[in-house]
């Protein structure tokens, strides 16, 4: 992967993590786009720094909130103790497929650019149910956050948006927009971090590493996903709390029309 290459991946990742645009689908799009010549170890290696980097972005964003979600899980009044406890029952769904289903998901992500167009219409589809639904302020229960949860496991797929199925659940669970912006970006934090806690031993014997060109190729993937995650984050937030949603609808609608068409054409 040439240098070049890794900036515009990292750029990529940074948008659309946060945007309800889905960033595996993209990555799958743009490694095709881009000629992208690279084996499946490196490739994995790639992916987990970027998405590394959008967790570390979010961490800063919501610095004050995680410090005091992990406080008041101890210390906090029932309504805060719960909210903790909510994100936790989030994870599992993901968790489960992750730890099950793990060899299964990387055959996804092999420039199936059908099966990307497809759940980007998916995604689209559901946008739009989001944008049009009435604003709300119901409390996260348990069993919404189980759901939000559910729909982040299926956003696993490549080219179903982690934020747009989870922040669309929740707005039609009629959670609070802004709300559900937050716990959509908070949620998702743990699972990466324990996703990259359980392939560090495994990424750091690959043959990447061995190359410190590689590793700068990796650095600047990074830093591009990280830097473009801070600005893409805080815009989201804006975004969701004015429902302006369909807009999204129309580009992953499109897009994934196009993909689609583009794969079976090809």
């Amino acid at each position: 992967m040439e240098l070049i290459q890794a900036i515009i991946l990292g750029i990529i990742q940074g948008i659309t993590e946060f945007l309800p645009v889905s960033s595996s689908g993209h990555l799958e799009l743009f490694r095709v786009i881009l000629g992208t010549k690279i084996d499946a170890a490196s490739s994995m290696i790639f992916m987990v720094t970027v998405h590394a980097a959008t967790a570390l972005a979010t961490i800063v964003i919501f610095r004050h909130d995680i410090k005091l979600i992990l406080i008041n899980s101890v210390k906090g009044n029932n309504e805060e103790r719960n909210f903790s406890f909510a994100i936790i029952i989030s994870m599992i769904p993901a968790a489960l497929v992750g730890l099950f289903f793990d060899d299964l998901i990387e055959t996804l992500f092999s420039g199936n650019i059908l099966l990307v167009g497809s759940m980007l219409i998916i995604t689209g589809v559901l946008l739009l149910f989001a944008d049009r639904a009435k604003k709300s302020k119901t409390k996260l229960t348990f069993l919404g956050a189980l759901i939000i949860g559910i729909s982040q496991a299926i956003a696993i797929l490549p080219g179903v948006s982690r934020s747009g199925a989870t922040i669309s659940t929740s707005v039609l669970l009629g959670i609070d927009r802004q709300e559900a912006a937050r716990f959509s970006f908070l949620m998702v934090v743990p699972l990466i971090m324990g996703k990259m806690i359980l392939d560090i031993n495994d990424l750091s014997a690959m043959p990447m590493f061995s190359s410190s060109n590689q590793l700068i190729v990796l650095a600047v993937g990074f830093f591009s996903a990280f830097f473009t995650g801070l600005w893409a984050c805080r815009f989201m937030i804006l975004l969701v709390k004015r429902a302006r949603l369909k807009g999204f609808a129309a580009y992953c609608m499109s897009i994934g029309i196009l993909a689609s068409l583009w794969a079976i054409i090809s």
